[in-house]
């Protein structure tokens, strides 16, 4: 195997694939990047049996081959390089890679021991690249952490029809969006629970390629289980997770509000994060909403206290209700709007925030619902 390569190119599709690399494999082969070179394209592939990762690349191939090396050390290296053209090649057991003056010699590891990556599904559906990294990320926030709860730690997809829909929790809030997609059957009326940090990494950077994303989902006979998202030059595929017992969390969201607030997103947040740095790590704040506006307040330990005042359209009766001030960050950061629309039954159930549109409605499409938390004046 020789070939010459773009720096950037390389170095691009290297840390894409050594992102999802297991740090502890349970092989040695499965810390590796696969570069395998056919037809004047540079192959670019991981793989840990969950999660698989392939970008192509074009090079000037001299010889075609294929080699295994450390995926890790290759993203540091092709990151470190100087911005020139880089020639690899496959010399014995070792990958010689020359970048102007630079030269780096790294072992390779067995190429017959590395597993077959799986194929991609038969296609779902598609959907607009942008549309879909912006939706994932708006969702994405609000899975949960804990690998105890692994149910937890997905997206939801739900595939009706043209409808897309996004769903996330980890039972302190939850994130819903919407989105319009092209399906392969007009009728398809399935589900996926699909690991939030791969479909997150996954849509960032499939987002800024443009064009479309090729949802590809195996629901029966080979591959069942299983999730890919192909676009442009990149590929992945992942495990899905059990979502049979998913609860029925769109039922979490009131019919109807007793109390409603508008408040710019960008003032809130500054508030948020000021009146925060009084409170200890997830100590709530009180948002206390009345006609004269809304009062953010926080209070930690030897008696230090925040309180910050800015202005809000409100309509209700007053109220006094305490979030996890992270958490409202997210929320808020999530929107996409100018201005948050706050939708409250009362101080002990869940909040609603929804982009809110110049004419004060809230925009369709997003919802992000955030429990309260019960503290003492």
């Amino acid at each position: 195997m020789k070939f010459r390569v773009e720096r950037d190119a390389l170095a691009d599709a290297v840390a894409w694939t050594a992102k999802s690399l297991p740090s502890r494999p349970s092989v040695p082969v499965l810390a590796g990047v696969m570069l395998r070179v056919a037809d004047g394209r540079l192959h670019v592939s991981g793989f840990d049996y969950e999660v698989s990762s392939q970008v192509d690349v074009e090079v000037q191939a001299d010889a075609d081959g294929a080699a295994l090396v450390s995926g890790r050390l290759l993203a540091e290296i092709t990151k470190a390089l100087p911005a020139k053209p880089v020639e690899i090649a496959a010399v014995g057991s070792h990958l010689e890679l020359v970048c102007g003056s630079a030269r780096f010699t790294l072992p390779t590891m067995p190429v017959e021991d590395y597993p077959t990556l799986p194929d991609l599904p038969q296609s779902a559906g598609t959907v607009d690249a942008a549309t879909f990294a912006s939706a994932v990320a708006q969702v994405a926030i609000a899975a949960g952490r804990d690998e105890t709860l692994p149910m937890m730690t997905g997206v939801r997809l739900e595939l009706n029809g043209s409808t897309l829909a996004l769903l996330a929790t980890d039972r302190y809030r939850l994130a819903v969006r919407e989105i319009t997609w092209s399906p392969a059957d007009e009728d398809v009326d399935t589900t996926a629970l699909v690991p939030a940090r791969t479909l997150a990494d996954t849509a960032k950077t499939m987002g800024p390629l443009g064009g479309e994303v090729t949802i590809a989902l195996a629901t029966a006979g080979a591959g069942e289980g299983m999730i890919g998202f192909a676009g442009g030059p990149r590929r992945t595929t992942s495990r899905l997770l059990d979502g049979q017992s998913y609860p029925p969390v769109r039922s979490l969201f009131p019919a109807s509000f007793n109390a409603e607030a508008r408040v710019p997103v960008s003032a809130l947040v500054e508030v948020v994060k000021r009146v925060s740095l009084v409170a200890e790590k997830a100590t709530p704040i009180r948002l206390t909403f009345g006609e004269d506006g809304l009062v953010v307040e926080a209070g930690g330990t030897e008696e230090a206290r925040a309180s910050e005042a800015l202005e809000a359209a409100f309509t209700g009766d007053a109220l006094t209700i305490a979030f996890n001030p992270q958490y409202l960050i997210d929320g808020l950061g999530a929107l996409g709007s100018a201005t948050a629309l706050f939708g409250f039954t009362d101080s002990f159930k869940p909040a609603v925030l929804m982009p809110c549109g110049d004419d004060g409605e809230a925009v369709p499409g997003y919802r992000y619902l955030i429990m309260p938390i019960r503290v003492g004046r």
